[in-house]
């Protein structure tokens, strides 16, 4: 009798075991699953942050030059009325 519960024993051990076995594997699947689904957001959503902050750098740098040209195009003009300040001197 000793001999045959412990065949039962371990037969039914070897079942729990496939069973909890096959729990895990269908939880990492499903775990699996959700870290690269979350992982594809992730990425859509730094894209898009770097899409928008390099629209943003554009325009702020169209912006800087302009007002670079302004301010270059208001000293040549100054530095042209002195010149021409000092021709009439002479």
């Amino acid at each position: 009798m000793d001999a045959t519960y412990r065949s039962d024993l371990r037969d039914i051990n070897e079942l729990n075991f496939a069973r909890f076995d096959a729990k895990l594997e269908q939880r990492l699947a499903e775990f699996d699953a959700k870290i690269d689904r979350r992982i594809g957001d992730l990425e859509t959503r730094i894209e898009r942050r770097f899409g928008d902050l390099e629209v943003r750098l554009e325009r702020r740098l169209g912006e800087q030059t302009r007002w670079f040209f302004a301010a270059w195009a208001t000293l040549l003009m100054a530095v042209i009325g002195q010149w021409v300040a000092l021709i009439r001197l002479r």
